[in-house]
């Protein structure tokens, strides 16, 4: 025969047990998890400190310094995309030839 707390749990008794359970349980699993959140999932120097992030400019000289070299990385990077489609373009025109000529 069972025992005699589980003879208990049965007709109403399991379903107020089952009841207290759905309910409980995620309560229980959101508490263990919500708790001293900074102790159990702290990754150490995952945020960038205040000399490793951007400084935003303030002042008209600052301004003017940021935007001068932005002015020149672009400049950079320009030439740079130019070169690459002369090259590009010398090597299709130097392929084309060839093709024409197999014809």
């Amino acid at each position: 025969m069972l025992p005699n707390p589980l003879r208990r749990l049965q007709g109403g008794n399991l379903e107020v047990f089952k009841f207290g359970m759905y309910v409980l349980f995620p309560i229980g699993w959101m508490y263990y998890f919500g708790t001293n959140l900074d102790d159990r999932f702290n990754v150490k120097n995952f945020w960038p400190t205040a000399e490793q992030s951007h400084k935003i400019p303030i002042d008209k000289e600052e301004i003017d310094k940021e935007l001068a070299r932005m002015r020149v990385v672009e400049s950079v990077r320009r030439e740079r995309r130019e070169r690459e489609v002369a090259l590009l373009q010398a090597q299709a025109q130097a392929q084309q030839p060839e093709s024409s000529g197999q014809q």
